[in-house]
């Protein structure tokens, strides 16, 4: 695991502690800070998972390469999801999970293998008491379903908007929850193309980076607001429910609308940001970056430093479906 540094930003933020929430339901907050308001982003995040691995930067005036003819919403793809040129499908946002039998969704914070999430509940029931300042102690931790400990189930993925898509989710918990929607983990090749939208450009919106188009390189870090240390704790279920000055870190699907990668008259949302995405390669790979990743490299953003068995709060999975 590597370390970096925190940003002065984040570290100024924490320097303040505030009463604790009146109600449970309320988000722990960041204190505001003049740091925090500034419109330039923070130099450096912590990178939890060995760091981003990508090509060089494309230049950023680089010609786009001819898009292929524009496609249209077609019966080759499920209502949910976007036809890529006619090649394959895949989902327009980033997965919630529910169980097969059922369709209940299954918490988003926490991991969708029962006998987990129920040891990382009982973990933090404890461990939340003493990590952190005050107001973080006091936050509670997020309602788990008494049927996602208690039952047998298996996770299932859904797209669909404006919901809170599943962190903590492992490379094999991914591959089987696309399968049990009958979709697949999508090839790399098959995500960075959709990713680069029609126009074949590094960043849905272009090649050029843009502070603020997608969730991403965000100027808070949950793990240093609710420890006081990026580099513990990222199996803590709060993780995913902290907000900075300027609002939640891990947003609903659809919720950042301009990062939108263009494919005829229907777009994918959220390729870059919000939470990183498991793709299939035996050797563990996730693609595109999360909220607090200090990555500028858009579609490009790529992790493989752990194996499919890794799991913390900022990785989740989008499917792809062959038409």
């Amino acid at each position: 695991m590597a370390w970096w540094f925190v940003p002065l930003t984040v570290a100024l933020g924490l320097g303040c502690e505030e009463a604790p929430p009146k109600e449970e339901s309320q988000l722990f907050v960041v204190p505001p800070a003049s740091a925090l308001a500034s419109a330039a982003p923070p130099r450096l995040l912590y990178l939890p998972d060995g760091g981003d691995q990508a090509p060089p930067a494309a230049p950023p005036n680089a010609p786009s390469l001819p898009a292929p003819p524009q496609p249209t919403r077609s019966s080759r793809c499920p209502a949910e999801m976007v036809d890529v040129a006619g090649r394959y499908c895949i989902d327009r946002y980033e997965a919630r999970l529910v169980d097969t039998a059922q369709g209940r969704p299954l918490s988003p914070y926490y991991s969708p293998t029962g006998r987990k999430a129920a040891r990382e509940q009982g973990f933090w029931r404890k461990e939340a008491l003493v990590v952190g300042s005050p107001s973080a102690q006091a936050k509670p931790l997020p309602l788990l379903p008494g049927w996602q400990v208690s039952e047998t189930y298996e996770p299932k993925a859904e797209s669909a908007p404006g919901v809170i898509p599943n962190g903590y989710v492992t490379g094999h918990e991914a591959a089987l929850a696309c399968a049990n929607a009958g979709k697949r983990l999508c090839t790399e090749q098959e995500w960075v193309t959709a990713c680069q939208g029609e126009a074949q450009q590094q960043f849905p919106y272009g090649n050029k980076y843009e502070w603020g188009t997608c969730n991403v390189f965000r100027e808070a870090h949950p793990a240093a607001v609710l420890h006081d240390d990026a580099s513990r704790g990222h199996l803590d279920p709060r993780l995913n429910q902290v907000s900075s000055s300027k609002g939640p870190l891990l947003r609903p699907t659809g919720g950042t609308p301009a990062c939108r990668s263009v494919w005829g008259d229907d777009a994918i949302y959220d390729m870059v940001g919000n939470l990183d995405e498991w793709i299939e390669d035996e050797r563990g790979v996730f693609l595109g970056g999360f909220f607090s990743r200090s990555t500028k490299n858009g579609c490009l953003s790529r992790v493989g430093a752990h194996p499919r068995e890794y799991y913390d709060y900022s990785l989740g999975v989008r499917c792809c479906r062959s038409p």
